[in-house]
């Protein structure tokens, strides 16, 4: 069973940069589709980055694009997310998640299927 810990959560200013990271045990890391989702207050769990093993392929949702980056170092068996230019409606847990099969194009909508996530990680963005 793959585990993941989160870490890189801090509180930042609004225009500020975060590097979150998600250390992945009990796996490959190169088989497994990664990414990160996000909780806001009050809202539903959300699909934010995700990358295929080799790191060819990437997606984001609409809203983070351009200001976050994901990207994965198999050798560390860690995968990323830069974000850059936070504004106070990132504020969130953010979650990693992996999975040996799901492609990316259902991460965006289909969280249910994803085998392992972690415990999360806080970003507040401050205005």
């Amino acid at each position: 069973q793959v585990q993941l810990v989160e870490s890189g959560g801090g509180l930042v200013q609004a225009g500020g940069s975060l590097r979150l990271s998600c250390a992945a045990s009990g796996g490959t890391s190169s088989s497994l589709v990664m990414g990160w989702f996000r909780q806001a207050p009050g809202k539903k769990r959300a699909f934010v980055a995700a990358i295929s093993g080799n790191g060819d392929n990437t997606g984001y949702v609409d809203s983070v694009k351009g200001r976050f980056t994901i990207s994965r170092d198999n050798a560390k068996n860690t995968v990323y997310l830069q974000m850059n230019s936070l504004k106070p409606e990132d504020t969130a847990v953010y979650y990693c998640a992996a999975d040996p099969a799901v492609p990316i194009r259902a991460w965006y909508s289909r969280e249910d299927l994803l085998d392992a996530w972690g415990q999360g990680t806080l970003v507040t963005v401050s205005s």
